[in-house]
C-alpha cells in the first residue's frame, strides 16, 4: 500500500531489542510533584482514566520564555481512576470532564544534564529519563519503561515533551466539531470515527482532533509512517493511491484503531 503524507512526515522508529526497563534506575519519586504547576488535565475515554500533567514551576517558567526545558526539570503524570456510574459509564462534573476516584499511577519522565549517555542514538531521548510509581509512590518493576522511551522518540523536536503545547500554555482549549465528510475521520472520546472509511483511490483523508489529549496517526503496514501528533483541533491528511486495506492506530495511544478500505 502506497501511502504518503499530505503534511511533513516524521520519521520512524527502528528500536533496538532492548530490556524491558532500559538504562539504570535513576528517577526518584517527586516527592514535591503537587507544590509545582498542574498544566494540562486530560480525560482517558478509552481506559476510564481522569489524569494530571504537572512540572516544576522553573521548567513552566523557562518555556513560557522560550528558553529550552532545563535541566532538573521533573513532569509527572497522575492518574485517577473515572468515578463511574450504576452502568460503568465515566461520571462528569460541572465542567464536563471526569470525577476522579481512587489514584492509580504516577508516571514520571525527568531531566538532568549528562543522563542518557549509555543508550545508542536510535532509542535515547536527549536526556530523558522515565520511571512509573504505583499508588503507594513505590516502583511499579512490571512497568514497560521501553515503550515511554519509544512513544516519545518521534518527538526529538520538541525535547521529547509531547505535551508541551500545555507546558507552554498554548494548547487549544476549545471544544471542536471535526467536519463530516466521505474522506474525514474524527477523533473524538480516544475513538477514530468512522472506525473504517471506504474510499476511492487517491483520495485525500483528513483526521481531525477533536480531544484535549494530542493524537496521532500511525500506519502499520508503512514501516510505522506517522503524521505530526495533532492537538486538539489540528488536521492531518494522507493520500492512499493503491487499492487494499490500510490498518493504523494512535501512535500515543495503541489501543486506538482504525482502518481505511481503499477501491
Amino acid at each position: 500500500m502506497n501511502v504518503r503524507l499530505a503534511a511533513l512526515a516524521a520519521a520512524c522508529l527502528a528500536a533496538p531489542a532492548l530490556a524491558q526497563n532500559p538504562g539504570p534506575n535513576k528517577v526518584a519519586f517527586p516527592d514535591a510533584w503537587d507544590k509545582g504547576v498542574m498544566y494540562s488535565t486530560v480525560d482517558r475515554y478509552d481506559i476510564k482514566q481522569h489524569r494530571e500533567l504537572w512540572a516544576t514551576q522553573a521548567a513552566v517558567d523557562a518555556v513560557k520564555s522560550g528558553k529550552p526545558i532545563p535541566s532538573g526539570t521533573v513532569l509527572t503524570l497522575v492518574q485517577y481512576k473515572a468515578v463511574v456510574d450504576d452502568k460503568g459509564v465515566p461520571v462528569k462534573d460541572a465542567n464536563g470532564r471526569f470525577k476522579k476516584g481512587d489514584l492509580v499511577a504516577y508516571t514520571v519522565m525527568e531531566k538532568r544534564a549528562g543522563w542518557g549517555s549509555e543508550y545508542a542514538a536510535d532509542i535515547r531521548n536527549g536526556e530523558w529519563e522515565y520511571q512509573v510509581f504505583n499508588h503507594e509512590k513505590k516502583v511499579n518493576d512490571k512497568a514497560n519503561l521501553k515503550s515511554c522511551f519509544q512513544c516519545h522518540k518521534p518527538h526529538e523536536g520538541q525535547d521529547y515533551v509531547i505535551s508541551l503545547a500545555g507546558l507552554r500554555g498554548t494548547a487549544p482549549g476549545a471544544k471542536v466539531t471535526a467536519q463530516k465528510g466521505p474522506d474525514s475521520v474524527a477523533i473524538g472520546d480516544f475513538l477514530f470515527g468512522p472506525e473504517t472509511l471506504s474510499v476511492a483511490k487517491g483520495t485525500y483523508v483528513t483526521w481531525t482532533n477533536t480531544d484535549a489529549s494530542p493524537h496521532q496517526v500511525t500506519i502499520a503496514a508503512a514501516n510505522g509512517l506517522r503524521t505530526p501528533v495533532m492537538l486538539q483541533g489540528q488536521k492531518q491528511t494522507l493520500r492512499f493511491d493503491s487499492v487494499g486495506t490500510v490498518d493504523y492506530i494512535c501512535g500515543l495511544h495503541p489501543n486506538m484503531k482504525g482502518r481505511i478500505e481503499v477501491k
